[in-house]
């Protein structure tokens, strides 16, 4: 398998308040874990600006304007965007990039230039509703890339799976009315932002929720993940599969009280790319969400991204 990384140095200029679990640090901890020799046949690329124009495929004008408008121009400023959600002055290009990195993993997989690809991206994207900002997410990053997949390259069955222990609202929100949008989410509940229930199916039972009892353990994880994510997916048959990478149910991540291991996230990807080279010619797109736990996030990445390196 070829898979690509983008990343950028713009990543770490979205600054923070101390203590704010969503630091830069994560990403230079990822950085790290992925000098390993495991790691040789990445084949990294640095993530371009994507216009403003893009966000406004799963954004509002209205919204986008006023996101620009918050963020400060001091570099030593950070403003509170909405209640958990911070700007400082790299954080625009930050978003932009991450974005754009989304639509050109897009573009890489449909092209045949890589097979799949992950984003090590932030600010995360998935609580980022239509004109919404919540839960340290400025654009939806996901959903720009669904909607980019059927803009340039004609996707008629979109997949976005998200893993993150916090379920994925925003991206919900987008997709309810697009019946071939498919959006599974299996997250711990209840856990902020205290949405997902079974019952939220969308317009047309294209959304799936599947939430885990705070303490679930790998084993209940992966056969609700079989029983009901997986199904889902081969009856669905997508063109793509877009991954909400999110890596804060593992056992070590204080934001949430589930208990996986690096494992359980080796095996889903697996699973996922079973499904992808099924159906969507081994197309998948992953994007990072949460993981806060440095250790537990390069572990649960590191073994994500192996398994897309080694199919």
């Amino acid at each position: 398998m070829t898979t690509r990384l983008y990343e950028h140095a713009d990543f770490l200029r979205h600054e923070v308040p101390k203590g704010h679990p969503e630091h830069p640090d994560r990403l230079r901890a990822l950085a790290l874990a992925l000098e390993h020799p495991n790691f040789a046949r990445l084949e990294r690329a640095e993530a371009p600006r994507a216009s403003e124009d893009a966000v406004l495929m799963a954004h509002t004008e209205e919204y986008l304007q006023h996101i620009m408008r918050s963020m400060p121009e001091e570099e030593s400023d950070i403003r509170r965007v909405a209640e958990d959600t911070y700007g400082s002055a790299g954080t625009l290009q930050a978003a932009l990039r991450a974005v754009g990195g989304a639509i050109a993993a897009v573009d890489d997989v449909f092209a045949g230039t890589a097979d799949n690809a992950f984003v090590a991206s932030r600010p995360p994207g998935h609580h980022a509703g239509r004109a919404r900002t919540a839960g340290f997410c400025l654009f939806n990053n996901a959903a720009i890339a669904a909607a980019h997949a059927r803009a340039a390259h004609g996707a008629e069955r979109i997949a976005i799976v998200d893993w993150d222990v916090h379920h994925g609202d925003g991206t919900q929100e987008i997709v309810w009315n697009d019946p071939d949008t498919l959006f599974a989410s299996i997250h711990e509940a209840p856990l902020y932002p205290f949405s997902g229930r079974v019952e939220e199916t969308g317009i047309a039972g294209n959304v799936v929720n599947v939430p885990l009892s705070a303490g679930s353990s790998g084993d209940q994880f992966r056969e609700a993940f079989r029983d009901r994510i997986l199904r889902a997916l081969r009856n669905f048959s997508p063109d793509i599969v877009i991954v909400s990478a999110g890596f804060d149910a593992h056992h070590r991540d204080r934001a949430g009280h589930l208990n996986l291991t690096g494992e359980d996230f080796d095996w889903a990807t697996g699973r996922l790319m079973e499904i992808a080279e099924d159906s969507a010619g081994n197309r998948v797109v992953s994007l990072l969400e949460g993981g806060y736990d440095l250790e537990g996030l390069a572990e649960s990445a590191g073994l994500h991204i192996s398994r897309l390196i080694r199919g």
